[in-house]
């Protein structure tokens, strides 16, 4: 795909990219060359070994024992890194990843130094629970109205009650369905065939 790196320049544009630094322009050629070499990693397939497949981040290996523990419960699913991702794909699918980012963001939260919490108790209040934050969360008037008084002095648990009810909402609703999905059982039927070889 060649005239993804095209572009039209004046001769006066010309005149003064040559002028440019050259660090400048080595800067942009080494990022240029790394998007490159990230679009081409994404169209070459990674290398798979017995039960063993690579994440959609290509730098996790995945067991067959390590997908199928996820469908032990939604707490499995949820403490390692690649079924996070996984699980995050899935709820694109559906238009609710905000539970799993609010969720996420709540567990980062968590592992605050105090000074720090006030900014961002207001940047998770303003992006997920306020009425009219782009990714709000489902949660009812009450506990909203809780959490938007916590806000003005937080603490480690600010969210906690907030938190909890979106981790039960995904449990009892995205959790099951997911684990039906073709996005799952193709995951888990590729990483068991990748075994019987």
């Amino acid at each position: 795909m060649p005239w993804l790196f095209l572009w039209h320049t004046t001769s006066s544009e010309i005149k003064k990219c040559e002028i440019a630094d050259s660090k400048d322009h080595r800067k942009k050629t080494k990022a240029l060359g790394v998007d490159v070499k990230k679009y081409l990693m994404g169209l070459v397939p990674p290398i798979e070994s017995a039960d063993m497949k690579y994440s959609s981040s290509r730098d996790v290996m995945l067991s067959a024992e390590d997908i199928i523990q996820w469908s032990q419960s939604l707490e499995k699913l949820l403490a390692t890194q690649c079924g996070q991702e996984t699980f995050r794909e899935f709820l694109k699918s559906e238009f609710s990843d905000e539970n799993i980012e609010f969720w996420l963001a709540c567990e980062d939260y968590k592992k605050t130094q105090a000074d720090c919490l006030h900014g961002k108790a207001e940047k998770i209040y303003q992006e997920f629970v306020q009425s009219d934050a782009r990714k709000q969360v489902n949660i009812d008037f009450h506990i909203r109205k809780s959490v938007a008084k916590k806000v003005q002095d937080p603490t480690h648990s600010s969210f906690d009650e907030a938190q909890r009810l979106v981790y039960v909402l995904m449990e009892r609703d995205s959790y099951p369905r997911f684990l039906k999905s073709q996005l799952y059982h193709n995951l888990l039927n590729k990483v068991q065939s990748n075994y019987l070889k």
